[in-house]
């Protein structure tokens, strides 16, 4: 009998299981994970729980789904108030795995569902009761934290986060040993009576997206193409503006040496004048040039030697009839004319 007993107490553990023992009521802390057969006291003495541990299982909140039957409904789970007090219904999955067994088993009295509640679920088991009361509120309080319109179109993904943290963070301070997998909105409504005017709002704002998007595309068509059109004006006109400025420099300095040279020369013409007055031999001081009556003109080189300078016109003093032009100077006549010497000619014809 006592062999018999004792055999009772052989087990296996299959890949995926994991096994919570007992030893008089009192849970043993570590799981036996290892695959293979084993052996632990058989009743009355100890118990054996073997679990699979690495199934995910799934919660359905909002609706139940059925077996080729269109899914049912669930509105007293499914509605909900959003941040600015619209009713808004939420349908979603919760799947989740087991990350503690010995937590999952002994930590939670949980009253279970039945199979009336098509979940089945033990009591005892903290996937029963305890993990649809802590999703419906983790979702409600995300929800509550958000508008309507962030709910129905702008922040699903989000939402989908934020209510997977919240609802694990519930779970583990409840010990159930449970792993949340993941978190899926099936849908996410508004009311029957004001689902239009909803959609309409929704797709408003995916027109405002649309057109936002254009917009910005154009933007980034033309703007280039106006700042290179605005170059190809801006380098000729920059390059405009180099070559008048080096040109007009160019002048500047060639008008400052043609000066520089003028004013050398201006000098020996007024000694050529003073040597010149009284040239007519008759040593009559009331007879001559004046320098204050001669006039300078500065004309374009024509013979490559510098610069042109002549004498505008002169008048001799004490002989109006003497007054000639540059011309006559250059030419002689006055010399003729007036009797003095022609050097007063050469002097002013090429200084």
């Amino acid at each position: 009998m006592v062999v018999v007993w004792a055999a009772t107490g052989i087990y296996t553990i299959s890949p995926g299981e994991q096994a919570a023992l007992r030893l008089f009521g009192n849970a043993q802390e570590t799981p036996v994970n290892d695959t293979g057969l084993h052996w632990w006291w058989p009743s009355p003495i100890g118990k054996k729980d073997v679990v699979r541990t690495d199934l995910v299982r799934r919660l359905e909140l909002g609706f139940r789904s059925g077996d080729g039957v269109a899914d049912t409904p669930v509105p007293v789970e499914a509605q909900m108030i959003s941040g600015d007090l619209n009713i808004i219904d939420v349908q979603m999955v919760v799947q989740y795995d087991i990350k503690d067994l010995t937590s999952y088993l002994f930590r939670v009295d949980d009253p279970g569902e039945d199979a009336g509640s098509q979940r089945n679920i033990a009591p005892g088991r903290p996937d029963g009761r305890t993990l649809k009361d802590a999703t419906e509120a983790a979702l409600r309080l995300v929800v509550g934290q958000r508008s309507i319109a962030e709910v129905l179109a702008e922040e699903r993904v989000d939402l989908e986060l934020n209510t997977r943290e919240k609802l694990q963070e519930i779970l583990d301070s409840y010990s159930t040993g449970l792993n949340i997998v993941s978190v899926e909105l099936q849908k996410v409504e508004a009311p029957e009576e004001v689902q239009a005017a909803f959609n309409d709002v929704l797709q408003a704002r995916q027109d405002k997206v649309t057109a936002t998007n254009q917009a910005q595309a154009y933007e980034n068509q033309v703007i280039p193409e106006a700042r290179g059109r605005a170059e190809q004006i801006v380098q000729p006109a920059e390059a405009f503006k180099r070559a008048r400025i080096e040109r007009a420099q160019g002048e500047s300095d060639q008008f400052l040496s043609i000066l520089a040279q003028f004013n050398d020369r201006s000098v020996t013409l007024e000694h050529v004048l003073q040597d010149t007055d009284n040239a007519d031999g008759d040593n009559d001081p009331t007879t001559g040039i004046g320098l204050s009556d001669i006039s300078i003109i500065a004309a374009p080189d024509d013979d490559d030697d510098g610069f042109d300078i002549l004498v505008g016109g002169v008048t001799v003093l004490g002989a109006p009839e003497c007054a000639f032009t540059a011309t006559e100077v250059l030419e002689g006549d006055a010399t003729q004319t007036c009797g003095f010497s022609a050097s007063l000619a050469a002097q002013s014809g090429d200084l």
